[in-house]
């Protein structure tokens, strides 16, 4: 009979066994390929010492096709904290069979995610797999769907954030796909419904993993993913840094830190900013920055519909969310695209109670057959319901353009703005005073013989009494005309009166968004 001694070194040989994942020959391979192993990745994500694993010895239950169980079943699981705040973990560890999932590796996922939504912390998934593990069959695919599930029930309740680090194919895309952020890894990691060998039997297509679903495709094209960064270790960097603006979960505010830039600071760059030609591109970043805490900004999707501007600031050492039109970028119009995402990052800082402070300078929606047909009016709709819907408070600054149904969308008064400002150069009419113009004064300008001189008085006319601030003004429609370099001040001061805001939607199950 094994004595208390015996049963302490099986432990340990368990343990170490497991700590070992698929063994050094893979290991070694994995480091090849310039990718770090589940468990490094985590020792970088968290802080030092904190990490608690759970379900180190569960183990497959199939012996199919030769397949040998190993413990921790290629996923490891657990909580640790990131600048001392609780998040939970799953890294998965693709020298284990490929890191393919199977029911065991699928049921330590959703326990670690169950737990997280009783706790109410961040859930961060760090993916490396192969796919589903063929020698187990259809309960490889059950395990994926409930894992889908989990992440549908933990959606607008803990912030989840996922990692792609290196293969990400077939079932398993959707479970990053309904989390709130996605950071790939170039050259290392790819997503893909189908692969590049199906592609080319169904369309003939010859098409390499990165050019079909890489990261730069991702980031850059479909939206997919949020970030893009060179290697693990600036990918997990990146994931600390957006916890440090979330809060734990959608019962908290987010997390304050100690703010050493003087809130009342006046920037007088922001004066000039806006150039004197209204057709003439500038950076909304360069506003962003100069108003927000330290110029720091964490841009979202920073390669994905770049006419939007949208990411994680701090004001006052609050977290904020900011929205921005874009001039330097088809000069800051809505299209499909930019509409939607504009609207993902919208809802979710509503459901985090995250404010918004919206930079506006639109001139409109993207004209055109490509548009239109591509379902404008339906993408266009989801971030005015997105804006509509959201009950945190709501902060808008028109630095220059704000024309027609965009003037509405962009968190407009009538929307429930809470505090609404603009520049002295705002301009907020119906549409340009050319092409109201040409609207108004048809007859006039086309019998003329000069029409450009013809519609000269009347544009001005238009501009005099439209393009400026002063109507909406007068109307409540904008609560104040600032001066430029004010707006830090303001908005700081927007905020610490807003920081008590209550307001609630009618009572559903849930509206139908026009998806």
């Amino acid at each position: 009979m094994p004595t208390n001694a015996d049963r302490v070194e099986e432990l340990r040989r368990r343990q170490e066994q497991a700590l070992k994942g698929g063994g050094d020959a893979r290991i070694a391979a994995q480091h090849e390929k310039g990718k770090l192993t589940a468990r490094e990745r985590l020792d970088l994500l968290l802080d030092e010492g904190s990490f608690e694993e759970y379900g180190r010895l569960i183990e497959s239950r199939t012996t199919a096709f030769g397949f040998k169980p190993t413990p921790g079943d290629g996923v490891v699981t657990g909580f640790g904290t990131i600048e001392g705040r609780p998040v939970a973990v799953f890294s998965q560890d693709f020298t284990v069979s490929g890191g393919a999932l199977g029911e065991a590796h699928a049921a330590k996922i959703c326990a670690v995610m169950e737990k997280a939504m009783k706790v109410g912390v961040p859930v961060i998934g760090l993916n490396d797999s192969g796919g589903a593990r063929i020698q187990e069959g259809v309960v490889s695919l059950g395990g994926y769907a409930d894992i889908f599930l989990q992440n549908t029930l933990a959606s607008g309740v803990v912030p989840q954030l996922s990692a792609i680090l290196g293969p990400c194919a077939g079932g398993a895309v959707y479970s990053p796909a309904i989390t709130d952020f996605i950071v790939m890894v170039d050259e290392t990691s790819y997503m893909f419904v189908t692969g590049p060998n199906v592609v080319k039997t169904v369309s003939h297509e010859e098409v390499s993993a990165q050019d079909l679903g890489g990261a730069r495709v991702h980031a850059g094209k479909s939206g997919v993913a949020h970030f893009r960064r060179a290697n693990d270790a600036d990918a997990l960097t990146l994931l600390r840094k957006l916890v440090g603006y979330l809060p734990l979960n959608n019962r908290e505010d987010p997390p304050r830190v100690e703010c050493t830039d003087d809130p009342a600071r006046a920037d007088e760059a922001l004066d000039t900013l806006v150039p004197e030609n209204p057709n003439k591109p500038y950076d909304i970043r360069d506003a962003v920055t100069r108003v927000v805490d330290d110029g720091e900004f964490l841009e979202v999707h920073p390669e994905f519909a770049a006419n939007i501007v949208v990411g994680f600031a701090r004001l006052d050492g609050r977290t904020v969310g900011i929205v921005g039109n874009q001039p330097a970028v088809l000069a800051g119009v809505l299209d499909i695209d930019s509409s939607d995402k504009g609207a993902r990052f919208v809802r979710f800082c509503d459901a985090f109670n995250i404010p918004l402070v919206t930079f506006e300078d639109v001139p409109g929606f993207l004209p055109g057959t490509i548009q239109e047909h591509g379902g404008i009016i339906r993408h266009g709709a989801k971030l005015l319901y997105a804006y509509c819907e959201a009950t945190v408070p709501k902060l808008t600054v028109i630095c220059r353009k704000a024309y027609g149904g965009a003037y509405d969308v962009m968190s407009s008064k009538h929307i429930r703005g809470d505090l609404n400002l603009a520049w002295p150069m705002a301009e907020i009419a119906v549409m340009g005073a050319k092409g109201a113009v040409e609207i108004i004064h048809k007859k006039e300008i086309a019998s003329a013989d000069d029409r450009e001189a013809a519609a000269a008085p009347f544009v001005a006319e238009y501009e005099e009494r439209f393009c400026n601030p002063y109507e909406a003004a007068a109307r409540g429609y904008i609560d104040a005309v600032i001066e430029p370099r004010q707006t830090r001040a303001r908005l700081i001061a927007g905020l610490r009166l807003l920081q008590t805001k209550r307001d609630r939607n009618p009572p559903k199950k849930h509206g139908n968004i026009p998806l």
